[in-house]
């Protein structure tokens, strides 16, 4: 199984608009990304390790497929929508990381 993070950093100018993401933009993906997506989960940042400290993402996202050959198929079509999106909520460009989990519970 793999994970694609896709994580928004923190910066001093960011907008994220959670209300946009989590209505609009997350609905979408998941209806292009289906039956491939096997697992969503949409973080936003709290504090950073120090509690009080800002949190080194504003928002997350985290992606599950059976593999990266599934994830790359689901998204590939829809590469240009998903992305095309990202203005209407955010001003930040993501960070994309694919991982392929070794220990889950």
């Amino acid at each position: 199984m793999i994970k694609v993070s896709i994580l928004y950093p923190g910066k001093e100018d960011g907008r994220f608009d959670l209300d946009y993401y989590l209505t609009k933009h997350m609905p979408m993906a998941i209806e292009k990304l289906n039956p491939a997506l096997k697992g969503v989960a949409v973080g936003y940042g709290l504090s950073g390790g120090l509690l009080g400290s800002p949190p080194p993402y504003l928002a997350m996202c985290d992606l599950l497929f059976d593999s990266l050959e599934t994830f790359l198929a689901a998204f590939g079509t829809h590469a240009e929508a998903l992305r095309g999106d990202i203005p209407n909520y955010t001003n930040i460009e993501p960070i994309i990381q694919i991982s392929e989990i070794k220990l889950s519970q």
